[in-house]
């Protein structure tokens, strides 16, 4: 369940993102290679604790947190989901 829960708010990230909100050509790449980090995490379905990937989530978290609330909302819940499945 947690997996399923991670790919849903990666889906809805990879949504928001197609809504061209105003980011800067390096926070887009940045959130794309974070995206693509979950992405890998959720295929390899890895139960090992991966504290960079998280600990990249929440520095994600804290840049967007000002100027995209609905993006570092949506980060937030990913590091939650990632919590849960214990990466």
């Amino acid at each position: 369940m947690p997996a399923r829960e991670l790919q849903e708010q990666l889906n809805t990230l990879r949504e928001q993102l197609e809504q061209n909100p105003p980011l800067t050509e390096a926070e887009r790449q940045d959130l794309q290679v974070l995206m693509e980090q979950i992405q890998l995490e959720l295929e390899l379905e890895t139960k090992t604790q991966d504290s960079s990937l998280s600990d990249n989530v929440n520095l994600a978290v804290e840049r967007f947190e000002i100027e995209h609330p609905t993006l570092a909302g949506t980060l937030r819940n990913i590091v939650q989901a990632l919590g849960n499945m214990g990466i």
